[in-house]
C-alpha cells in the first residue's frame, strides 16, 4: 500500500477575476444559503464534494474521495471555514481551514475492512483580476494508513473579462507527494467559468495523465 495519495484538487481551489469572476468558482465556502458541486478527477484519484453554506464563512457536507494511488477509498463529512479574508482596491487573500471525518476502506477489503479516518487541511491564496496564486495542504489518518500531499498554482488571464463573460485562465499546478513514487509533479492546465459552472481541463506530460474538475454553484 502506497503511503502518499495524489493529487485532489480541489476543495480549496479558487476561482480568479475580483470584480469580474462570475458566480461560479472553487471556493470551498460560497454565499448564505448556497450549495456547491465539486467533481475533480486525475490520473490518481475522482472526488465529488457537495456541500451547503448556512452563513459566509461556513460550509459543510459530503466528501467522497476514490484514491488509485493509494488503494483506498474514503467518505465522510467535510467542514469548511474561512479563517481570514483581506480585501483591497484590486486585488482580494484568503485562508480557509478544512477539517473531514468518515470513514476509509483498502480497494479489494470485503466487510470489516472499513476504519474511522479524517483529514485536516490549510488552503490560503491571494488573486487580481490578472494574476491567481494559491497554496493547499492536506494530511489523512486513515486508520490503516497515513498520508499527506501539497500543492501550489499560479495563474494569468489573458484577457479580462466583464461579469457574464467567458472567463480564461492559464494556471501550472505543482504538486508534491513526499511518500509517493512520483514526489512531485507538474500539470499545466485551463480554467474557463461562465455564469455557475467552471471547467479545469489540464494534462501532466511526464505521466501522460488528465486533469479534469466541474464546479457548479447554486
Amino acid at each position: 500500500m502506497k503511503q502518499q495519495s495524489r493529487a485532489l484538487l480541489a476543495s480549496a481551489v479558487l476561482a480568479a477575476g475580483v470584480a469580474s469572476a462570475g458566480e461560479a468558482d472553487a471556493r470551498p465556502v460560497s454565499y448564505p444559503g448556497g450549495w456547491t458541486v465539486m467533481q475533480m478527477n486525475n490520473g490518481d484519484m475522482s472526488s465529488l464534494h457537495v456541500h451547503y453554506s448556512p452563513t459566509v464563512t461556513d460550509s459543510i457536507g459530503f466528501y467522497g474521495e476514490s484514491n488509485w494511488d493509494g488503494d483506498w477509498r474514503f467518505a465522510g463529512v467535510q467542514y469548511n471555514r474561512l479563517a481570514k479574508r483581506w480585501n483591497a482596491p484590486a486585488s482580494q487573500g484568503n485562508i480557509y481551514l478544512k477539517l473531514g471525518a468518515g470513514q476509509a476502506t483498502p480497494f479489494g477489503s470485503r466487510g470489516g475492512g472499513s476504519e474511522a479516518a479524517g483529514f485536516v487541511g490549510f488552503a490560503a491564496d491571494w488573486e487580481t483580476r490578472r494574476w491567481f496564486t494559491s497554496y493547499e495542504a492536506r494530511a489523512y489518518e486513515l486508520g490503516f494508513d497515513r498520508t499527506f500531499r501539497q500543492s501550489a498554482r499560479v495563474g494569468v488571464a489573458p484577457y479580462l473579462g466583464e461579469a457574464g463573460d467567458l472567463h480564461t485562465w492559464l494556471m501550472v499546478e505543482v504538486e508534491n507527494m513526499p511518500d509517493a513514487d512520483d514526489k512531485v509533479t507538474v500539470t499545466p492546465l485551463v480554467r474557463l467559468f461562465q455564469g455557475v459552472q467552471l471547467v479545469e481541463i489540464g494534462y501532466r506530460p511526464a505521466s501522460e495523465e488528465f486533469l479534469f474538475n466541474w464546479v457548479y454553484r447554486y
